[in-house]
C-alpha cells in the first residue's frame, strides 16, 4: 500500500506526503503514535520507504515529500529558507493528525527535525537525527557544491548510467558505493533528451544557503525531548562532534553505524533499524 496525502504548506505550497504501509490496527478511538520522515537536501519521501514501513508496525509513519523535493510544488521563487522548511513539517504534522510525533530526519530533514522540536515541544515527541552536523560548513562548502552540480553530466542516458555516475564515477566517490547509485536513481525522471533531477539545482543551493553558514547548537540545546543522534562511521558527522551533540542535548542518546556513509538509511538499512528500535522501545513506554 502506497497513499499520497496532499498538506498545504507555509505560503499555500501544496506538499505530498506519503504513507507506505497501513498502520496498526487500533481500538476504536484509540490512534497510532505518529512518525514523521524528513529527507535531506535532493531527497525525496521515497528514500525512508523501507523504514516507514517497518515503523509501520507500531507507528502512523508519514514521509514527506520537502518544498522544492519529489512530487511536492516547486515554487520558482520560494522560499526556501530555514522558516518555510520548519513551517511545513509543522502543517503536516498538524494536518495529518500525527502529533506528539517521533520526528526522524536525515542530513537537512534532521535539522528541521529538531529546530522544530525546539519551537513546538508540543508537537514533537521524540527526534532522531540521522547524519546532520550542528556545526557550521561555512563558504568553502557551498562553492564546492557549485561545482560539483556544474560536474554532474546531465541529461543521463539510462538510469543506469546514472547509478554509475553516482555510485562510481563521481569525482567524490573514493570507492564503488551503488546504495549511493540507488539513491540518486531515485530522485531522477526521464525527459525528452534523457533523465534529469526532479529538482531545481539553483533552488536547492538556496535552500543549503540557508543552513551551511550558521552553526545550530543554541536550537540543539532547546531541544527538550528524548534525541538520538545517528552517525554514519563513513559519514559526514565526525565522532567528535556528534557526542558533543549527544552532549549538549538534554536528552541526548548516541549510536554509530559501521560500513555507512552519509546515506545511512540506503547504506545499512537493517543496521539503523536496529540502532532506532530500542530507542523507540524507550519513547513508546516512557
Amino acid at each position: 500500500m502506497v497513499r499520497r496525502i496532499d498538506v498545504t504548506g507555509a505560503g499555500g505550497v501544496s506538499l505530498a506526503a506519503w504513507e507506505f504501509a497501513d498502520p496498526p490496527k487500533t481500538g476504536e478511538g484509540d490512534q497510532s503514535p505518529g512518525a514523521l520522515l524528513l529527507h535531506g537536501l535532493m531527497g525525496r519521501a521515497s528514500h525512508w520507504a523501507g523504514t516507514a514501513r517497518w515503523l509501520s508496525e507500531r507507528h502512523r509513519a508519514v514521509a514527506l515529500d520537502q518544498r522544492g523535493h519529489g512530487q511536492s510544488q516547486k515554487p520558482p521563487e520560494g522560499p526556501y529558507d530555514r522558516e518555510a522548511y520548519i513551517q511545513d513539517a509543522e502543517a503536516a504534522l498538524v494536518q495529518l493528525d500525527l502529533a506528539p510525533a517521533v520526528v526522524i530526519g536525515h542530513s537537512m530533514g534532521a535539522l528541521t527535525a529538531w529546530q522544530l522540536a525546539a519551537r513546538r515541544p508540543d508537537l514533537v515527541r521524540a527526534v532522531i537525527i540521522c547524519d546532520m552536523r550542528a556545526s557550521a560548513l561555512g563558504a568553502a562548502s557551498q562553492r564546492e557544491w557549485e561545482d560539483w552540480f556544474d560536474a554532474w553530466p546531465t541529461p543521463f542516458a539510462t538510469l543506469a548510467d546514472v547509478r554509475k555516475w553516482f555510485g562510481e564515477d563521481d569525482p567524490w566517490v573514493e570507492r564503488p558505493q551503488p546504495s549511493r547509485g540507488e539513491f540518486y536513481a531515485e530522485v531522477m525522471a526521464e525527459r525528452p533528451d534523457g533523465w534529469r533531477p526532479v529538482f531545481d539545482h539553483r533552488q536547492m543551493l538556496v535552500s543549503r544557503a540557508t543552513w551551511v553558514y550558521d552553526a545550530h547548537w543554541e536550537e540543539l540545546a532547546q531541544v527538550r525531548c528524548p534525541a538520538l543522534v545517528v552517525r554514519g562511521l563513513d559519514g559526514e558527522l565526525g565522532r567528535a562532534e556528534a557526542q558533543e551533540m549527544v552532549r549538549v542535548l538534554p536528552r541526548g542518546e548516541y549510536a554509530e553505524i559501521a560500513d555507512a556513509g552519509h546515506l545511512v538509511h540506503y547504506d545499512r538499512p537493517e543496521a539503523l533499524r536496529s540502532a532506532i528500535e530500542p530507542f523507540l522501545d524507550g519513547v513508546l513506554t516512557s
